[in-house]
């Protein structure tokens, strides 16, 4: 209660800042439909984003329990604006997830982007995994006599055409067997990781941890989807900014982004992210 209490405090503010920009980022308060309408045709090379999945997080302002129908048609039309905007050869990476009271809810979210792009590739982020007696990474327990805990999220590739060319191995992996890399012609030590990304959610012990906001991902996901895009000077969008993890990778990238965040208290959050960044960025040169 508290903290919707400061962020409706924030919200009300007569002068504060709808547009802030930080290195090469640009952050945008409000509506994802009005603000990426703002934007020229084809002007982005690659949006990379995670909407709210309608599951009942406990957003600041959001209501994420839309009847079904009435979300879907709202993801289709964030499709449509979101193929204006990008460019012929550009690509699009949603994250999605799904719960196991509700396991067809990421899927049917992907068939409502489908309208408007082709799936190239289906991408399964792993956050938790078990070898053996071990574990890594960090996931969410859930308390039940019928579901296992759900370790896993999808990330769609969407494109125009489906055709678009990507960079494999600049998220590639080293070869186990070395004999391979001269055996089958290769020119370095590296091959197609493929579609099953381990990236393990560290463990937080306090919301602070998450940025203040319920939901998120670590910024090695967007990284890899905007280096497997695979263009130079690339312009990333994401339209549900949130924390804004995406305009860190951008910016940890050398690379222009947008955001647009609806919540004042997380696009403040992304925005001091940000800054942090651009200060870390100059130290390392």
């Amino acid at each position: 209660m508290l903290q919707r209490a400061e962020a409706e405090r924030r919200n009300r503010r007569p002068a504060a800042a709808t547009r802030w920009e930080r290195g090469n980022q640009q952050i945008s308060l409000g509506d994802c439909l009005a603000e990426i309408g703002r934007l020229d045709a084809s002007s982005i090379d690659v949006c990379v984003t995670s909407p709210p999945y309608n599951i009942g997080v406990a957003y600041n302002f959001h209501d994420d329990r839309m009847p079904k129908d009435d979300y879907l048609a709202w993801m289709a039309n964030v499709g449509k604006e979101i193929s204006r905007v990008l460019r012929p050869d550009g690509s699009f990476f949603l994250n999605v997830g799904s719960t196991s009271v509700d396991p067809w809810i990421a899927l049917e979210v992907a068939r409502a982007f489908n309208e408007s792009f082709t799936l190239q590739n289906h991408i399964i982020w792993v956050k938790s995994v078990s070898i053996g007696s071990d574990t890594f990474g960090h996931f969410k327990p859930i308390s039940s006599k019928r579901f296992l805990n759900n370790n896993f999220e999808s990330i769609f590739h969407f494109s125009k055409s489906g055709d678009n060319e990507i960079d494999r191995l600049a998220i590639g992996v080293p070869f186990k067997d070395k004999s391979n890399i001269s055996r089958w012609g290769h020119k370095q030590d590296r091959r197609c990781g493929g579609n099953v990304w381990f990236i393990p959610y560290k463990t937080v012990r306090s919301r602070s941890q998450k940025f203040d906001h319920p939901s998120g991902f670590p910024v090695d996901l967007p990284l890899r989807c905007i280096q497997m895009h695979g263009k130079e000077n690339a312009v990333v969008l994401d339209p549900f900014l949130g924390a804004g993890t995406t305009l860190v990778a951008a910016e940890r990238l050398g690379l222009s982004g947008v955001g647009i965040e609806l919540d004042r208290l997380y696009a403040e959050t992304a925005v001091a992210r940000l800054e942090a960044e651009v200060a870390s960025c100059k130290k390392k040169k």
